[in-house]
């Protein structure tokens, strides 16, 4: 499957005093790819929610190269790296220009909400998962 981008502005909510992007903030750019992953695949959270399915983070392990900051314009990736039936592992960079800052390796796990135990990914996403998608890259703009 191809690498998802999302462009993404860095604000002052985003920041600390210094301007530059609180930590925890990529881990939240990275939710979003994710996020808008999906929705290119022609499904939303709210979808899943409705079907009883949750997406959770099973497993997340990051590291950071350089800080982010205030007005910074930059990409986030998704890529899946592995699949299977109710798991999936994204590969995810937040860069600017290229230049990577923020690297992480996330486990997901698909669940049914109310038993909170691993489900089959429903039909829409297991197809989605079966084949590669070439979805364009959106760029951001400086």
């Amino acid at each position: 499957m191809s690498e998802f981008r999302l462009p993404v502005r860095v604000y002052i909510e985003d920041t600390d005093a210094g301007g530059i992007v609180y930590y925890v903030n990529y881990l939240k750019y990275m939710e979003r790819a994710r996020s808008e992953w999906l929705r290119a695949q022609g499904i939303t959270q709210r979808e899943l929610f409705e079907a009883g399915i949750q997406l959770v983070v099973h497993k997340l392990e990051c590291r950071y190269a350089k800080p982010a900051r205030l007005d910074d314009a930059l990409e986030v990736s998704a890529e899946i790296r592995s699949h299977g039936r109710a798991r999936l592992q994204f590969g995810q960079v937040v860069s600017r220009r290229g230049e990577p800052l923020c690297e992480a390796r996330v486990d997901i796990a698909c669940i049914d909400a109310t038993r909170l135990k691993p489900v089959p990914w429903p039909p829409a996403l297991a197809a989605a998962l079966a084949q590669p998608s070439a979805q364009p890259s959106a760029q951001p703009q400086d």
